[in-house]
């Protein structure tokens, strides 16, 4: 298969699978705090990791291993508990919408801080995005008056996160396999996830002896495995064969997963905020129309 079809497998691959991540972290903060969950996830998904490609370590140089360390603190570490605080407060298919401002922040990441120039289309994309999001924020608000809808900057600082790591990747990192990438993240946020873990209460009675224990412990497991460490190697693959923008495009699609999974759980989800969420996507084709130089 070419690399022109096999990105676009990859995609969707992915927009499925980071689609659903957002109704898995929902149920599995039935059973955990967002720091429990957030440090199962990074433990089980390292354990995992370092088990099927501990050799690809080999193949990392010391200077690569700086940039290893910060991909995994701002691709991985960072966002796992961003997400897991937002979801307390705002509903799974709102932060599956908000994803989708990826994009827009790669650009401006990367023209800040990795000297890639854009286009007219894309600096109107990037003000399209911004305001669907605070549209879309400021009608979620309104509907759902007993959630805390500051919680979805939260959302917002991860994709600033996932822009940078995207950018980092693509151009420091392009020499490193990407299981050898996403092992490396996880051996480095292994260390302070270790150290997080016993003042986290995950071990407490109340949590061991929970109604929803193993149920979201089986949901974190799901999560790491598709989430985590299937499309986290797929992703850093796509990035490799493409472009930090395209491989971005994926929150394209996830939304539509996201939010399919949301009303099926009951969730609100009324026509402004499909609309606030079309134009977030119009912001996001726009930025895509035409490729960065």
């Amino acid at each position: 298969m070419s690399d022109l079809n096999r990105k676009w497998v990859y995609l969707i691959i992915l927009s499925i699978i980071w689609g659903t991540s957002y109704i898995l972290i929902k149920k599995s903060l039935l059973g955990f705090t967002p720091v429990q969950l957030g440090v199962l996830r990074i433990i089980i998904a390292a354990i995992l990791l370092l088990i099927l490609g501990v050799k690809t370590l080999r193949g990392i140089t010391k200077q690569e291993w700086k940039w290893v360390a910060i991909s995994g603190l701002v691709g991985s570490f960072i966002p796992v508990f961003l997400f897991a605080f937002a979801q307390t407060q705002i509903d799974s298919s709102i932060a599956s919408i908000l994803n989708s401002l990826v994009p827009l922040f790669t650009i401006i990441v990367g023209y800040f801080f990795f000297r890639i120039t854009f286009n007219r289309n894309q600096f109107i994309g990037v003000i399209v995005g911004l305001l669907g999001a605070i549209l879309l924020i400021y009608i979620g608000a309104e509907i759902n008056p007993e959630q805390n809808y500051w919680y979805a900057g939260l959302v917002i600082m991860a994709t600033i996160c996932y822009a940078f790591n995207a950018n980092i990747i693509k151009s420091k990192l392009y020499d490193v396999t990407p299981l050898g990438i996403a092992v490396g993240n996880f051996t480095i946020m292994l260390i302070p996830a270790l150290i997080i873990v016993p003042f986290s209460g995950v071990f407490e009675d109340k949590v061991l002896e929970g109604e929803y224990f193993l149920s979201s412990l089986g949901y974190i497991i799901i999560l790491c495995v598709l989430g985590t460490c299937i499309a986290k190697v797929m992703f850093n693959r796509l990035i490799q064969i493409s472009s930090p923008v395209f491989s971005v495009s994926v929150t394209y699609l996830i939304p539509l997963v996201g939010i399919f999974w949301g009303v099926l759980d009951g969730e609100n989800f009324i026509l402004p905020q499909f609309l606030a969420a079309c134009i977030i996507i119009l912001g996001v084709y726009l930025i895509n129309k035409q490729k960065i130089k």
